[in-house]
C-alpha cells in the first residue's frame, strides 16, 4: 500500500519522458504488452471468451435502445424547441457510450463498435478469432436495440426514419463517406491513445478516466455529422437501424458508405498511433 501511495504522490514524473519532441529515439521506460496472436483456438474454450461477447451483445443493445430511443423521441415531435435537439441526440450517443465503455471495459474492453474492434485488432491488441466473434454480437447486439424500439413504438419508429444512417440531402456519397472516415478516425484515436500502455504506466489515474474521452469524441463526432450522414461511425449501429427499418432509401442505397468509411477510419486511426505516435523507428547508436 505504500508503493502505492508512492506512486500516486510522484504520478507522472515517477516517469520520465525520454524522448523529447524532434529527437531521436531512446530506451523506452515501460513495458510493452506483447501483440496478440493471429489465432488463438485456446479461447474457444474459456467461458471469459464468451462472457466478453455477452458483454458486447449487451452493451450495444443498450446503446441502441436508448440512443434510436432518443431520436424517436426527437423525430416524432411536432415542435423541434420542445425537444432534446441535436445536442441532447448527440449527449445521448455519447453518453451511452461513456457508461457502457466504463460498465464493460474490465469484462470485453468496452468496444461496442465493429470499427474500434477493427482498428484495435490491427494493433494486434486482440485475436482474429475474439475480433469476428465480437463484431458478430455486436451486430446481433444492435438488431435487437433497434428491434425492441421499433416493438414499443412501430409507426412512430417507421414515420420518424427508425434512426437509420443515410446521407442527407444536399451532401454527394463522398461527402458521406468522408464524413464517416474523419469521424470513425477521431473515435478510434481517442479510443488508443486514452487507452495507451505507455499513458497508463506514466499516470495512474488514466485508465478510470479512459470511458470520458471516448464519449466525449462520440459526442463532437455527432454534433459534427448528425446533418451530413446522421452520424455512423458505427457499423453494427447502421445495420441494427437499416435492418429494422428496411426502407431502401433511407436504409440501403448508401449502407455501404457506413462500413467502408468507419473500416477505414479506424484502419487510419491505427496505422498513425502504431507507426506514427508510438514506433520507434531510429535508435541511438
Amino acid at each position: 500500500m505504500e508503493g502505492r501511495e508512492e506512486d500516486v504522490r510522484l504520478g507522472a514524473n515517477k516517469y520520465s519522458e525520454k524522448q523529447g519532441l524532434g529527437t531521436v529515439a531512446q530506451d523506452r521506460d515501460y513495458k510493452e504488452p506483447p501483440p496478440a496472436p493471429l489465432f488463438e483456438p485456446g479461447e474457444l474454450t474459456s467461458w471469459s471468451f464468451y462472457r466478453a461477447g455477452i458483454a458486447e451483445f449487451i452493451a450495444t443493445f443498450l446503446f441502441l435502445y436508448i440512443s434510436i430511443l432518443t431520436v424517436m423521441g426527437y423525430s416524432r415531435a411536432s415542435n423541434k424547441c420542445q425537444t432534446v435537439g441535436v445536442q441532447g441526440i448527440a449527449w445521448a450517443f455519447g453518453g451511452m457510450i461513456f457508461a457502457l465503455v466504463y460498465c464493460t471495459a474490465g469484462i470485453s474492453g468496452g468496444h461496442i463498435n465493429p470499427a474500434v474492434t477493427l482498428g484495435l485488432f490491427l494493433a494486434r491488441k486482440l485475436s482474429l478469432t475474439r475480433a469476428l466473434f465480437y463484431m458478430i454480437m455486436q451486430c446481433l447486439g444492435a438488431i435487437c436495440g433497434a428491434g425492441v424500439v421499433k416493438g414499443f413504438q412501430p409507426t412512430p419508429f417507421q414515420a420518424g426514419g427508425g434512426g437509420a444512417n443515410y446521407i442527407h440531402a444536399g451532401y454527394t456519397k463522398g461527402d458521406g463517406l468522408g464524413a464517416e472516415i474523419v469521424g470513425t478516425f477521431v473515435l478510434v484515436y481517442t479510443v488508443f491513445s486514452a487507452t495507451d500502455a505507455k499513458r497508463s504506466a506514466r499516470d495512474s489515474h488514466v485508465p478510470i478516466l479512459a470511458p470520458l474521452p471516448i464519449g466525449f469524441a462520440v459526442f463532437l463526432v455527432h454534433l459534427a455529422t448528425i446533418p451530413v450522414t446522421g452520424t455512423g461511425i458505427n457499423p453494427a449501429r447502421s445495420l441494427g437501424t437499416a435492418i429494422i427499418y428496411n426502407r431502401r432509401l433511407h436504409s440501403w442505397d448508401d449502407h455501404w458508405v457506413f462500413w467502408v468509411g468507419p473500416f477505414i477510419g479506424a484502419a487510419l486511426a491505427a496505422l498513425y498511433h502504431q507507426v506514427i505516435i508510438r514506433a520507434i523507428p531510429f535508435k541511438s547508436k
